[in-house]
């Protein structure tokens, strides 16, 4: 590689490799350091490459990059698919004898806000700038930013509480809708990015998950504002 050109023509190929997360590229060098869910070959390397870039590595004992594999994404969101249990048995035990669907939801999104923002925080200060990452709104004002887990905390005492609920519904469906179109952007544009959802203190990679406890939430929201 001799230019910037080359490295971003080099990025883009080696990005678009199935299982890669991340790579940064140093031109002095030549070097790439790869962030992957499996190991990658020299052949799957070739394959993608211009023929005048020529893949290697310092060792030579074997065809495969002498790098350890990234957390699966399973391992990555055990967290949050834990804290998700626990929202489901909260909002179960909270109905007592008389199971109903719709206080169920309704303590689900309670309980959902309130477990989340208590995460955000747990590291105030630094939960605005990886928020503002991919949330439309937060990129634009650091007020939002620094504002959106006392939100959190309202919306979610408020259907707790069972106090102005059509208010938290239509407030839950205007942020719900911001931070995932900014979800959305963020899944199709690939830049690995950490997840904002459980603050700073965890760190979780942006996924899908994100994307499907966004829609969860939104779908609750319009359901209980039609009912």
């Amino acid at each position: 590689m001799t230019c910037e050109s080359c490295v971003t023509s080099v990025t883009e190929k080696l990005i678009g490799l199935d299982q890669v997360e991340d790579l940064k590229i140093d031109l002095a060098s030549g070097s790439v350091e790869m962030e992957v869910l499996k190991i990658q070959t020299l052949k799957n390397l070739s394959e993608v490459l211009f023929p005048k870039y020529i893949p290697s590595f310092e060792s030579k004992s074997d065809n495969s990059f002498p790098m350890t594999e990234s957390t699966s994404k399973l391992k990555q969101l055990y967290p949050l698919f834990l804290i998700f249990v626990y929202l489901v048995v909260g909002a179960v035990l909270l109905q007592k004898n008389t199971l109903r669907i719709t206080n169920f939801m309704i303590d689900f999104m309670g309980l959902f806000f309130v477990v989340f923002s208590f995460f955000k925080f747990l590291d105030y200060k630094g939960f605005p700038s990886v928020f503002a990452q991919y949330d439309p709104l937060a990129k634009r004002s650091n007020l939002y930013g620094n504002a959106y887990p006392f939100i959190e905390t309202v919306l979610g005492l408020m259907l707790l509480m069972r106090w102005q609920l059509n208010f938290a519904f239509i407030a839950t469906i205007i942020i719900l809708s911001i931070t995932t179109v900014g979800v959305v952007y963020s899944l199709f544009d690939k830049n690995r990015i950490d997840c904002a959802c459980l603050g700073t203190a965890l760190k979780l990679p942006m996924t899908e998950a994100t994307l499907i406890e966004n829609i969860l939430m939104l779908v609750m929201a319009v359901a209980m504002l039609l009912n």
